[in-house]
C-alpha cells in the first residue's frame, strides 16, 4: 500500500510549490474558524449577562491569557460605554467578518489544490501511454487491448476520484484537526483525553469495514477491462459476427459478463457507501458521550471551565468531526482506489523487454550486410526459430517461404528489434544489432505488412507518419510511386480527406498502397514486406505489386511471400519448415531439388 501511495507522493512532489501555499491557506482558514468559535464565549456571556468586567489592560504578548484578557477589557469597554446591545452587535459583526476569512482561505486551499489533482492524473496518464509505447509486442500477446484500454480510463479515472482527491484530504484535514485538537487540550486535558481514548476505537472499527474494499475493487477493475475487450472484438469482428448470425451469441457473452460486473459493483457500492453513516455515527457517539460527562463535571464544579466555555469547546470539537469523516472517507477511497493504482502499476512496472544500452551508438547508414548467426528464438516455452543462418548482402533481395506458423515473419520482426533472440546474434553491418541506438536503427527499416496498418486521419498524415517535416510534394510523388495518386484525388479534399477508422473507407488494395507510399516517402536502406499482396484480388494485386517492385528497386529487401509467383526474381529464396531453414536458394535450383519448395510450387500451380 505505501509503496504505491509513496508513487502518487513523488508525482505530487513536483508541485510541491501549490501545496504548501494550499497549506498555509488551509492553517489560516482554521485559524479564523478557531477564531469566530471562541467569540461564543463572551457572546453568551453578554446574552446572559454573566460577561465580569475587566477594567485595566495588560502588556501584549502572543499568548492566550494576555489575549482573552484584552479581548475581554475591549468587550467591557463597549458594555460600559456603549451598552450590551452595542457590544453584542460589534462581537457578532467580528464573528462575521472572521468566518469571511475562514471561507475566504478555505476557497484558497482548494483552489492551489486543485491544479496538482488535475496534473497528477495528467502525469499518471502521460506516464502510463509512454509506458505502452515503450512495452515489446510480446507484452501484447498475453493481454486483452480492452483489459489495457481499461486500464487507460476507467482506473485512472478511480484513481481521480478515490485516490488523488484523497490525498487533498490528507494534506488539508490533519492540520485542522491538529489546530482544534491543541485548543482542546489548552481549553481541558481532562475531557480531551477522553476524545483522544476513543477515536482509535472508532479508528479500528472503520478500517476493519475498508480492508474488503481493496479486493472487491480489483475484481471490479478486471471485469471491466473483459467488458471493454469484448466491446472492442465485437466492433472489429461485426461483419463475421453478422454473416455466422452470432448476434445472439456474443449479446449473451456480454450480458453475462455485465450481470457478474453489476453485481460486483453494487457490493463494492454498499460497502463503500456505509463509510459515511458509520463515521457519522460514531462521531454523533463521541460528541454526545464528551457533552454529557463535560456537563456532569461542568454542574458539579469539578473542572475550571465555566458553562460558556464548555459551550465553546462542544462547539470546537464538532469542528473535528466533518475533517474525521474526510479521513476515514479518504482511508475508504484510497483503500478501493488501490486497487487500480495496483493495475496501473502492473503495466508500469512491466519489463520493458527491449533495452537500449548506455553506451549505444548511432546507426547513420547502412553499409555492408545484415546478418543472422545461429539465432534462436523462444515465445513462452516454444522455440520459434531454431539455429538461423542468413547473410543478406546490401541490394539482395531474399524470400522467405513456408507453411504458416513455420517462423517467417517472427524471422524478420527480429531484424528491427520487435522481440530479441533468445540465442545467437543478428548484425548490422558487422556489429550486433544490440549495439545501435533503437530510434537510430529502426529508422533504417521501412514496413509494409500483410494486414495494412492505418489510422483514423487524412491521407496526408497517414503517408508522412513518422516523418515531421514532410512536404505536400514530397508526399504527392510518393503516392504516384505508389499507385495511389489517383484514386486519392479522386476525394473532395483529395490529400486532406479523413480515410475513417483503420483506413475503413477505402479498399484493400488502397489501403495497401497507401501504406507503401508511407514506406516510399520514409525513404529506408532497407524494406520489409510481410506478405503484403496475399490478402487481395487480382487486379489490387497487380497494382500493389507494381508499387512494391518501383519501391524495392535498388533497395534491400526481405520479402515474406506467400504466393510464390512474386518472388521468382529473388536473389534467394530460404524456406523454412518447422522452426528452421530446409532450403535455399533460387527458384530454378530449388525446382531442380525437387524438395519442399518444389510442393509448395505445385500446390499453388495446381490450386
Amino acid at each position: 500500500m505505501f509503496k504505491n501511495i509513496f508513487k502518487i507522493l513523488r508525482l505530487v512532489g513536483r508541485y510541491w510549490q501549490y501545496v504548501v501555499a494550499a497549506i498555509i491557506s488551509n492553517f489560516f482558514a482554521v485559524f479564523f474558524s478557531l477564531f469566530s468559535i471562541t467569540m461564543a464565549m463572551p457572546f453568551l456571556s453578554i446574552l446572559f449577562e454573566k460577561q465580569k468586567l475587566v477594567m485595566d489592560k495588560v502588556p501584549f504578548e502572543f499568548s492566550a491569557h494576555a489575549i482573552q484578557h484584552n479581548f475581554n477589557y475591549l468587550i467591557s469597554q463597549l458594555i460600559i460605554n456603549k451598552g450590551n446591545n452595542t457590544a453584542l452587535a460589534v462581537v457578532s459583526l467580528f464573528i462575521i467578518l472572521t468566518a469571511l476569512f475562514k471561507a475566504l482561505f478555505s476557497y484558497l486551499a482548494v483552489h492551489f489544490m486543485s491544479p496538482v489533482r488535475n496534473r497528477v492524473i495528467e502525469d499518471i496518464r502521460n506516464n502510463l501511454f509512454a509506458k505502452v509505447l515503450i512495452l515489446p509486442l510480446s507484452y501484447y500477446s498475453n493481454e486483452k487491448k480492452g483489459d489495457i484500454i481499461s486500464r487507460m480510463t476507467n482506473d485512472i479515472k478511480e484513481i481521480e476520484v478515490s485516490v488523488v482527491s484523497s490525498l487533498q484530504m490528507l494534506f488539508i484535514h490533519p492540520i485542522t484537526i491538529i489546530i482544534y485538537l491543541s485548543t482542546l487540550i489548552w481549553m481541558s486535558p481532562q475531557l480531551t483525553l477522553i476524545v483522544i481514548l476513543i477515536i482509535p476505537v472508532a479508528g479500528f472499527i472503520l478500517g476493519k469495514i475498508g480492508k474488503v474494499l481493496k479486493k472487491q475493487s480489483r475484481q471490479g477493475m478486471r471485469r471491466i477491462g473483459g467488458l471493454v475487450s469484448i466491446m472492442d472484438e465485437t466492433l472489429f469482428g461485426l461483419r463475421i459476427i453478422k454473416a455466422f448470425n452470432a448476434e445472439r451469441k456474443v449479446n449473451d457473452r456480454f450480458r453475462s459478463s455485465n450481470r457478474l460486473y453489476t453485481r460486483l459493483m453494487t457490493n463494492l457500492f454498499r460497502r463503500r457507501s456505509s463509510a459515511n453513516p458509520v463515521s457519522e455515527f460514531m462521531g454523533s457517539l463521541i460528541l454526545v458521550s464528551l457533552m454529557w460527562y463535560g456537563a456532569s463535571l461542568v454542574l458539579n464544579h469539578q473542572t475550571g471551565m465555566s458553562a460558556e466555555a464548555f459551550i465553546a469547546y462542544i462547539l470546537i470539537f464538532s469542528q473535528i468531526i466533518p475533517p474525521a469523516k474526510g479521513l476515514s472517507t479518504a482511508y475508504y477511497n484510497i483503500q478501493n482506489g488501490l486497487a487500480s493504482l495496483e493495475r496501473i502499476n502492473e503495466v508500469m512496472d512491466a519489463d520493458e523487454g527491449i533495452k537500449e544500452k548506455p553506451d549505444a551508438i548511432p546507426a547513420k547508414t547502412f553499409k555492408d550486410a545484415i546478418e543472422y548467426k545461429n539465432v534462436s528464438f523462444k515465445y513462452n516455452r516454444n522455440f520459434v526459430l531454431r539455429n538461423i543462418n542468413l547473410k543478406v548482402k546490401k541490394g539482395q533481395m531474399i524470400a522467405l517461404v513456408g507453411q504458416s506458423g513455420s517462423g517467417k515473419s517472427t524471422l524478420v520482426d527480429l531484424l528491427p528489434r520487435f522481440f530479441d533472440v533468445t540465442e545467437g546474434q543478428i548484425l548490422f553491418d558487422g556489429r550486433p544489432i544490440t549495439d545501435y541506438k533503437i530510434k537510430d536503427y529502426r529508422s533504417m527499416f521501412g514496413i509494409v505488412n500483410q494486414e495494412p496498418i492505418l489510422f483514423n486521419d487524412t491521407f496526408f498524415n497517414n503517408i508522412a507518419f513518422g516523418v515531421y517535416d514532410a512536404k505536400i510534394e514530397d508526399v504527392k510523388k510518393a503516392a504516384k510511386i505508389a499507385n495511389a495518386y489517383d484514386f486519392i484525388m479522386q476525394y473532395p479534399n483529395h490529400f486532406y480527406t479523413n480515410i475513417g477508422d483503420r483506413g475503413n473507407k477505402l479498399s484493400g488494395g488502397q489501403r495497401q498502397r497507401i501504406s507503401i507510399a508511407r514506406a516510399v516517402l520514409k525513404n529506408p536502406p532497407i524494406l520489409i514486406l510481410d506478405e503484403a499482396t496475399s490478402s487481395l484480388d487480382s487486379e489490387s494485386e497487380k497494382l500493389v505489386q507494381d508499387a512494391l517492385d518501383k519501391l524495392m528497386k535498388n533497395r534491400t529487401s526481405l520479402v515474406v511471400a506467400h504466393r510464390l509467383s512474386t518472388i521468382f526474381n529473388a536473389d534467394e529464396i530460404i524456406v523454412l519448415n518447422e522452426s528452421r531453414i530446409v532450403e535455399r536458394g533460387k527458384h530454378a535450383d530449388l525446382l531442380n531439388q525437387n524438395g519442399y519448395y518444389k510442393k509448395l510450387y505445385d500446390l499453388q500451380l495446381f490450386s
